[in-house]
């Protein structure tokens, strides 16, 4: 498959893995907002206006990235940023270090504990129905996660890397990020990921771990503004 999925993944990703998740409306498709907060047209400057309305209702804002509808005064779109890209086209070499765990159901509440505290802004109660995740304990608390977000028959988006404050410098991250793409690398996918360019200790992390970058990738909010 051709990496151009990856110019517009949230719709790419709705349409094949995520397809039974997806709310569609006319051109537009977004995850229910339990899930994540995400919408995705086909095209750049599809005319969604209709299908809006039953896909954003008001006080909702919606996140749009790659590929942005053409909308009318009804609605607000506005840039938040242009967001790094980054892809790991190979395996990496393992990296030792502490047992990793699945997050399964019963670790439920350990994870929106997590994201509650340092991934607040996209991790939802029923984010971890996107795909698997995975995480590092120690002193029995939840030290560091990873998990898969958006992806295709191809590609699989790695997200929600993060580290309790308490346990930073471990390298836990480190650990978990080469893990869970060497996994994805050995059942046939590539994984890649979105990060903010005003987070160069992320990106140097992904770029000494065998990710380089792919793309600026423009990043919106859209929000109902009238009725």
């Amino acid at each position: 498959m051709s990496e151009q999925v990856l110019d517009n993944p949230i719709w790419e990703s709705l349409a094949s893995r995520h397809r039974a998740l997806a709310l569609r409306a006319g051109e537009a498709a977004r995850y229910p907002a339990q899930v994540a907060p995400f919408l995705g047209v086909p095209e750049a400057g599809a005319a969604v206006d209709d299908a809006l309305d039953g896909l954003v209702p008001a006080g909702d804002t919606a996140l749009v990235l790659g590929r942005a509808p053409t909308v009318s005064a009804r609605w607000e779109l506005k840039h938040l940023a242009e967001l790094a890209q980054m892809i790991c086209e190979r395996p990496l070499e393992p990296v030792d270090g502490p047992e990793i765990v699945a997050l399964d159901e019963s670790r439920r509440e350990d994870v929106l504990a997590l994201t509650a505290l340092v991934y607040p802004h996209y991790f939802r109660p029923r984010t971890p129905e996107l795909g698997r995740y995975f995480g590092i304990y120690q002193d029995g608390r939840l030290a560091a996660m990873i998990g898969e977000r958006m992806g295709t028959q191809a590609y699989t988006e790695i997200s929600a890397v993060c580290t309790h404050p308490d346990f930073n410098g471990r390298g836990y991250a480190r650990r978990l990020l080469v893990f869970l793409s060497n996994d994805n690398h050995a059942r046939g996918l590539i994984p890649f990921l979105h990060v903010s360019q005003e987070n160069p200790r992320a990106i140097g992390l992904y770029e000494q771990n065998g990710y380089r970058l792919r793309r600026e990738i423009p990043f919106w909010s859209l929000r109902r503004v009238q009725a």
